[in-house]
């Protein structure tokens, strides 16, 4: 009978271990895990940059690119050739606005500012100014997955903005495992993922749009040569040719623009 009483209280423990395996496993969403895919880089080209430009946005369409740049009193709005970093059109911001991340819809040019709380929009082939809208948080980077425009404060929450109305209608947490990811910069919307800026480090995060889980980093650490960086500041401007699956990233006041590969490495 005392052996039959230990094998039963035995048996009640593992059905209870488990039945609390079980639950605490459906509970478990496997991507809370810190990412631990981080790619390192090749790079492909590098072309001329601007000393002068204080990036915080860039865009690629259709051989040109458009670049947002930063600073009170020396912010603007630029086309820039690829090839030669030459700029072809430039506006200036007004005085009071410190300019932020950029990002194309349609016809259109949306610019964010700093710590004004205003969206600047523009004609994408004029650069004229044809509106503006206001939000209440900073603005840093944005980006669009061709249906709604995805906006950073700089925090880890990412804003949904509709496109016509500039209202915000939504917003995800970004984490890395149960890591809050903040300083979250500039970005680019590419094959169904954002990838951003972290301010001030040389990462760039790898973000799920519909979680805000980061699904993988990449190290871009080194990539301007010493011998370069006297006058710089922190990585910061993805774009991507879509066309050409080329993906380009710069930094503030960087005199070269990379068009690099990724390659997988450990973390």
């Amino acid at each position: 009978m005392k052996n039959k009483g230990c094998f039963a209280i035995i048996a009640i423990v593992a059905m209870i271990f488990t039945a609390s395996w079980a639950l605490l496993s459906a509970g478990t969403d496997y991507e809370q895990a810190p990412s631990n895919l981080t790619y390192g880089y090749e790079v492909i080209n590098v072309y001329p940059h601007d000393r002068s430009a204080f990036t915080e946005g860039l865009v690629y369409d259709e051989g040109v690119l458009y670049e947002g740049t930063g600073q009170y009193g020396r912010s603007t709005l630029r086309k820039v050739d690829l090839e030669t970093g030459i700029v072809q059109k430039q506006i200036s911001l007004p005085v009071e606005f410190f300019g932020e991340g950029i990002e194309l819809w349609e016809d259109r040019i949306v610019q964010l500012t700093w710590k004004s709380n205003v969206g600047l929009i523009y004609d994408k082939e004029s650069l004229a100014e044809t509106g503006n809208f206001t939000y209440r948080t900073d603005g840093w980077g944005i980006t669009s997955d061709g249906k709604k425009l995805i906006m950073s404060d700089g925090s880890n929450l990412l804003y949904f903005l509709d496109p016509e109305t500039f209202q915000v209608f939504g917003q995800i947490k970004v984490r890395d495992g149960e890591n809050a990811i903040r300083g979250i910069n500039e970005m680019e919307y590419i094959n169904g993922e954002i990838y951003a800026n972290i301010w001030p480090t040389s990462r760039i995060a790898i973000i799920s749009p519909e979680t805000g889980i980061v699904r993988a980093w990449i190290d871009l650490k080194g990539l301007l040569p010493e011998s370069d960086r006297a006058g710089t500041d922190v990585l910061n401007g993805i774009a991507y040719d879509p066309e050409g699956d080329r993906l380009f990233v710069t930094g503030k006041n960087w005199p070269s623009l990379f068009e690099i590969d990724l390659v997988a490495k450990d973390k």
